[in-house]
């Protein structure tokens, strides 16, 4: 993939025009969980230590129409500052060209949220020959937002010269060794809760791993296209026919599909509900599968055990709810183990499935974790994403 890393970059002197995810969740005016500033602000000092300055550019929630101070990513300014260890300047967009040219070497300016701007989200060539004029080099740091073809990650590409982050280039690191050139044995754990919502992630991974483990709901709509009784399980009745595809084009490629041959029922869904085990193809009339049961942690775990290459997307059950998240933390944990013993490279993404590593204790123990959520599954889909094209196509000279 032609892209060039703006670390390879002489940046001494240069402002970066930088597009990065801020978006984190916030209460009270306070921010919750600062693991994407954080994580941004590591790969940012690294360049402000080269003599860069910084223009930083993000989106921040969906505000509606314009300006709305409750999305003002003023509210993040100081944690910006906190992550970077040095003050940081704030701008709107119409001041932001007088206090871009008024930076000196290592100094950082964060420009208004840039979904206020009307012509973002349009991809506006107009607003992107704004936002070019903020610096010499642009530099998407922002995976996470790659799969959207806005100003500030598509069009601006084409006005300047364009280099991927620190950020941008791990994340991209990562997910080619672990889809485009995974080592074998490689498997894929896919959960979630309806097959219809990954169809096109189960087809492009079938053709490139050697095996895939189908949890959650999506594993009950391969059971019931087995004819296994549902009961009030989720399921989906209508995709019996994309099960039979996604099965013929996973033997095509020589792709072993697991799906648990035993389940964890109960009658409500609620956290430590009265449950039972059963065989996955017996659910009574009035309980509905919520986990995968012990047998099927075992045979996971066993095909786990040889893997070279772990994707993982998906809890594998009701993970929120105990004890009916025990599929998804033993897995996680198998996963964790070998990935610690430098047996295997284990990449995971999406919101549930971070969330679900969280839970279990060992998002810090894989070799990749993805913040992205819809560009992350787009990629597991096998698309290019329109902030990556513009990337590869872009002028790389500063």
């Amino acid at each position: 993939m032609r892209i060039a890393a703006i670390q390879d970059m002489d940046i001494s002197g240069k402002r970066l025009v930088v597009r990065a995810d801020l978006n984190v969740p916030m209460a009270a005016g306070r921010v919750t969980d600062a693991t994407r500033i954080t994580r941004f602000a590591n790969g940012m000092k690294v360049l402000l230590a080269k003599g860069a300055a910084l223009v930083v550019l993000s989106h921040f929630g969906r505000p509606k129409g314009g300006f709305d101070a409750a999305f003002s990513l003023r509210h993040l300014r100081d944690d910006l500052s906190r992550a970077l260890g040095c003050p940081v300047a704030f701008a709107k967009l119409d001041g932001a060209l007088d206090a871009a040219r008024g930076l000196a070497p290592g100094q950082v300016l964060l420009v208004e949220n840039i979904r206020f701007e009307a012509g973002e989200e349009e991809n506006d060539p107009a607003l992107a020959a704004r936002l070019a004029l903020l610096g010499d080099i642009y530099v998407n740091d922002a995976f996470s937002c790659a799969h959207r073809a806005h100003a500030s990650t598509e069009a601006i590409a084409r006005l300047m010269p364009a280099a991927a982050g620190p950020l941008m280039m791990e994340e991209l690191s990562a997910l080619d060794a672990a889809l485009e050139a995974p080592k074998s044995p490689s498997v894929a754990i896919v959960g979630g809760a309806k097959v219809s919502s990954k169809i096109a992630v189960l087809k492009n991974l079938v053709a490139k791993v050697d095996h895939v483990i189908v949890g959650g709901g999506m594993a009950n709509t391969f059971l019931f296209a087995d004819g296994a009784p549902m009961g009030k399980s989720l399921h989906e009745a209508d995709q019996v026919a994309t099960v039979a595809e996604i099965r013929a084009l996973a033997k095509q490629h020589g792709c072993i599909i697991h799906i648990p041959q035993d389940a964890v029922v109960a009658q409500t869904f609620a956290a430590h509900a009265p449950n039972a085990v059963i065989p996955a193809n017996a659910c009574p009339e009035d309980a509905m599968i919520l986990d995968a049961g012990p047998a099927a942690i075992e045979s996971f775990r066993a095909v786990l055990s040889g893997a070279r290459t772990i994707l993982w997307n998906g809890p594998l059950g009701a993970f929120e709810l105990a004890p009916f998240d025990r599929a998804t933390v033993a897995l996680a944990q198998a996963a964790a183990d070998l990935t610690r013993a430098r047996l295997c490279t284990s990449v995971a993404g999406g919101g549930d499935t971070v969330a679900a590593l969280n839970a279990a204790g060992v998002t810090d123990q894989f070799t990749y974790v993805s913040t992205a959520g819809g560009a992350f599954l787009e990629w597991l889909e096998g698309r290019t994403l329109p902030g990556i094209a513009a990337l590869m196509r872009a002028d790389h000279a500063a």
